[in-house]
């Protein structure tokens, strides 16, 4: 029999606390009364570890400026990549931001110009969508899996960026060495630059092995690449902000660091940022990894519900993450009808495909307790079923 220490059925209310999931829903979806399955946080508490060195240091009662280049937040990154990824880092690598796509936003503008092409994998996170399109870039679609889709839009002579998101969201797919291999040739052959948003690294499947960028991409001058990410997105701390990464090239990483202090004003970052990151990844490993057993068990669920409710629907859960990435093109199911009768009939919210451009699919977010992501899977069954045409 498994022993556990941390209780992920336990319900929290989550009303009333600005959560952009459970408070903002109207926003997204005209109406307030649904239970959410949306943004991509989770409705457990962050581990006891984090939250009593967040009591520690707010009993403390000073909140001067701070500096994270001191302390103990490096090296516990670096023991983290050590221990979990079996990857060594240099913490002179390091670079800290206020998030990863403030992150991706500086480099953006730091190696491409309005106009120049970002190659990225399709289905794509709109946060990446919104980055580049705001900034004036053009966004590159390339399907996952395709490489010579890929290769094509690297070759374009204004093709500047290759963005990875590895693990890749929405569809939780784990890249292989081998892929990662190749990305990392091709980027080098076509004079592009890499930048690899790993924020779901700490969130794979048993028998799935994360890689980190930089085990393909040694530091040195002349090196355009860059891994970004943070703890926010494994321990469910997004609203602490802050993330961190690594930039080969030494002129770029001070470069990137000066920018963030003078045209971005972060001269300090959120000391409580620094205590979670350091928390979780000095005492959280246990609690992450029973997170991911818990996480696994719930999509062993949503498979087993969606293959007895639709048939026709083949799905399996993702290599990586809680994000249930699901295909009903084959229900020929219209889009706007199937949110229409999530929304007014089973008063769920659930991201549509869309978002992520690729029309016929959802994402379901079970980063929750048990029973919140059975309700959420048998709605989503009992509209499919009413609306399916095949």
């Amino acid at each position: 029999m498994t022993t556990t220490r941390y209780d992920f059925d336990r319900e929290i209310a989550r009303q009333g606390t600005w959560s952009v999931q459970w408070d903002g829903i109207a926003d997204r979806f005209g109406v307030s009364d649904l239970l959410p399955f949306t943004i991509s946080d989770m409705d457990f508490a962050s581990p006891p570890e984090v939250l009593s060195a967040l009591k520690e240091r707010v009993e403390h009662g000073v909140f001067g400026y701070t500096d994270w280049r001191l302390g103990a937040f490096r090296a516990a990154i670096r023991d983290w990549y050590a221990t979990r990824h079996d990857t060594a880092l240099d913490i002179e690598t390091l670079v800290y931001a206020p998030s990863v796509l403030s992150q991706l936003s500086q480099l953006l503008q730091m190696w491409t110009e309005p106009g120049d092409g970002v190659v990225v994998h399709t289905p794509t996170y709109d946060g990446f969508r919104k980055a580049i399109t705001g900034l004036g870039r053009e966004l590159r679609g390339v399907p996952v899996g395709d490489l010579g889709a890929l290769e094509a839009e690297l070759a374009r002579p204004d093709s500047r960026m290759l963005l990875l998101c590895s693990p890749h969201n929405p569809t939780g797919r784990v890249w292989r060495e081998e892929e990662l291999a190749e990305f990392a040739r091709l980027a080098e052959r076509h004079g592009v630059a890499v930048v690899s948003d790993e924020i779901h690294a700490d969130l794979v499947t048993d028998g799935r092995r994360h890689i980190p960028w930089l085990r393909f991409a040694e530091p040195g001058r002349g090196r355009r690449w860059a891994l970004i990410t943070s703890g926010t997105k494994a321990f469910n701390f997004p609203a602490l902000s802050g993330s961190y990464g690594v930039i080969g090239d030494p002129d770029e990483r001070e470069e990137f660091i000066r920018r963030m202090q003078t045209g971005e004003g972060l001269a300090s970052p959120a000391v409580l940022s620094l205590t979670a990151h350091i928390a979780a990844y000095r005492h959280g490993g246990a609690w992450l990894d029973e997170l991911r057993a818990y996480v696994a068990g719930t999509m062993r669920m949503v498979e087993e519900r969606l293959r007895d409710g639709l048939p026709g629907v083949t799905w399996t859960p993702p290599e990586a993450g809680y994000l249930a990435w699901i295909d009903l093109r084959p229900l020929g199911i219209d889009d706007t009808v199937l949110q229409l009768d999530l929304v007014e009939t089973e008063k769920v919210a659930i991201m549509p495909g869309t978002v992520y451009g690729q029309p016929g699919f959802v994402r379901l977010n079970v980063g929750c307790p048990r029973k919140k992501a059975e309700r959420g899977v048998d709605a989503l069954v009992r509209a499919a079923t009413r609306l399916r045409t095949t």
